[in-house]
């Protein structure tokens, strides 16, 4: 068996064709979703990210407005800053990016945000709209995650799907979403047993647990259609997912490549909500 590919770049391109129209709808009314970025420190990958999030969201007719902060902000003066922005009615979604710097905490600034402006999804309330089964904004990769199995036409309801990672940021979120839609669904992690044999069982295997070609072929089921949402970099500078994939496309259904798969999909549904949080103004 040699497996076909999802796609990112195309999955994302239909996402950002949809805003973009919707976002015209909305110009019409008056509004134009605005994005404000904060960018704490001077990580170079970080700014590569926030600067994509910004051109992304000119090129959609949204407006964007960048705080670049220095790795010293206090804790204080980054919540005054988030305040000040949930009161701005010109901005309808905030993007901290993160990690933040040490000894700065996520979990303060995440929770001071208006739950309206989240469109990260990571604010408590949004979270728990979403174990709740009434999700709101939803975290932007597991979300794409999603729309790439729906894109596809990929059957979720009555699957066994395996989540390798339980971070908030996909693994978590990434298993609601496919519960929700009716998939039965184990989430694995470092101290799971017998990973392999776990992993093994998925009719979708979600790889999310930031280790280099860590799935094997050993590891997954033939057919089976295989979402690899890892971005490591090897030491000859060649960006990897968290599956081998060469080994692992010869046994699936379905893979996603590292890069031009899951990558694309996370800015495009920032872009969906932003332009969702200004819908409901």
């Amino acid at each position: 068996m040699s497996a076909q590919l999802i796609d990112g770049k195309v999955v994302a391109k239909a996402v950002k064709e949809d805003v973009r129209t919707r976002v015209e709808a909305l110009k019409a009314r008056g509004i134009r979703p605005g994005l404000a970025t904060v960018l704490v420190g001077d990580d170079p990958a970080s700014h590569v990210y926030v600067r994509n999030k910004q051109r992304t969201c000119e090129d959609l007719g949204m407006h964007t407005v960048g705080h670049e902060l220095a790795a010293t902000t206090s804790q204080e003066d980054l919540l005054t800053l988030i305040q000040r922005l949930n009161r701005d009615p010109a901005i309808h979604g905030i993007l901290v990016q993160l990690p933040l710097p040490k000894p700065l905490r996520s979990e303060p600034i995440l929770s001071a945000m208006s739950p309206d402006k989240d469109v990260d999804g990571l604010h408590p309330f949004n979270m728990g709209k979403l174990m709740m089964g009434e999700p709101r904004f939803v975290p932007c990769t597991p979300a794409g995650v999603m729309a790439m199995l729906d894109y596809y036409k990929l059957t979720i309801e009555g699957k066994t799907a395996v989540v390798v990672g339980r971070s908030n940021l996909v693994g978590k979120p990434a298993a609601l979403l496919l519960m929700h839609r009716h998939a039965t669904v184990t989430v694995c992690h470092s101290k799971t047993s017998d990973l392999p044999a776990v992993c093994r069982r998925a009719d979708i295997l979600v790889a999310a647990m930031g280790k280099a070609r860590f799935v094997r072929a050993e590891m997954v089921k033939d057919g089976a259609v295989v979402i690899d949402v890892g971005i490591n970099r090897e030491a000859d500078g060649k960006l990897v997912g968290d599956v081998d994939f060469e080994a692992v496309a010869a046994k699936a259904s379905w893979i996603t490549p590292v890069p031009g798969g899951v990558g694309p999909m996370t800015i495009a549904m920032l872009m969906r909500n932003t332009m969702l949080a200004a819908s409901t103004t």
